[in-house]
């Protein structure tokens, strides 16, 4: 006689926080309501934006990735109403700093005696949550994962993992800036784009959603097509528009949206999610 053991059902996650950057989105409540054909892309579109967790001048010298990861995981942290100290938190980019990649490569190959120490210590894939810790004083966990093209999928998966694990929230973050130099021909990141939640083990007077979660087999199927015109416009825009489905449900939670499927390789497993609206 065989015996088969079905894995168990992950628990209900629920979402609060929802945070996004774009120049022609800058902030959720624009993207949310582009996202639900409500608005309209910023024109012009936004400056990069200036997170006020950074003193002012730490704030003129970070690059372009941090600014960007420091300024949703800001607007999340506020959103949710908890203490960014005491939060554990995930960082996610499939690139880095693709622009110091490409200075630290061609001063290295030109001359290396002049490489900037500065410009160096922000090359390390963590550096956008290093200064995040610093300039909150948070001593929880963090972590910063890269996947490649899969990197939001695997970095929500490490986020809904530590916190049903844990029983305690989670912050998540994913931000990726433009290829430039010799790294275009290899890799197609094209803009900047930013994105971050809270994933909480209770619903909260915050809730803005909850959360199914599942590994399954992937079976080359593609994710459900985006269905604004707004998301349309980011789609290839870097890496981390493979958040944009996420995002857009978050946006029309309470039309009930369908399933969401993130692969998180090309071959093997698939992250399956589902959004509810939280109803009384």
């Amino acid at each position: 006689m065989t015996v088969t053991h079905q894995a168990p059902k992950p628990p209900t996650l629920y979402i609060e926080g929802p945070a996004f950057w774009t120049p022609t989105l800058p902030g959720w409540d624009a993207a949310r309501a582009a996202f639900r054909g409500e608005g309209t892309l910023a024109d012009p579109p936004a400056k990069r934006p200036s997170p006020q967790v950074l003193a002012p001048a730490e704030r003129r010298r970070a690059p372009d990735t941090v600014a960007l990861a420091l300024e949703v995981a800001a607007a999340s942290m506020a959103g949710s109403g908890r203490n960014a100290a005491d939060v554990p938190c995930v960082f996610v980019s499939a690139h880095g700093d693709l622009s110091i990649n490409d200075y630290m490569c061609s001063t290295l190959a030109t001359d290396p005696t002049v490489l900037s120490p500065t410009r160096f210590h922000n090359s390390v894939h963590n550096a956008a949550v290093g200064y995040w810790t610093i300039g909150t004083g948070c001593m929880a966990a963090s972590n910063s994962v890269s996947a490649y093209e899969n990197s939001f999928a695997a970095g929500l998966l490490e986020a809904a993992v530590q916190c049903a694990a844990d029983q305690s929230p989670v912050l998540l973050v994913g931000y990726d800036t433009p290829t430039v130099g010799a790294l275009t021909s290899v890799t197609d990141s094209q803009g900047l784009l930013a994105v971050a939640l809270v994933i909480a083990p209770e619903r909260t007077a915050r809730t803005v959603a909850s959360l199914d979660w599942s590994l399954q087999e992937n079976d080359g199927g593609v994710p459900a097509p985006l269905s604004s015109d707004a998301a349309k416009t980011l789609v290839h825009i870097n890496p981390m528009a493979h958040a944009l489905g996420l995002f857009e449900s978050l946006a029309r939670v309470e039309d009930d949206p369908p399933p969401l499927e993130l692969p998180l390789s090309s071959s093997t497993l698939s992250l399956r999610l589902q959004l509810r609206p939280i109803r009384d």
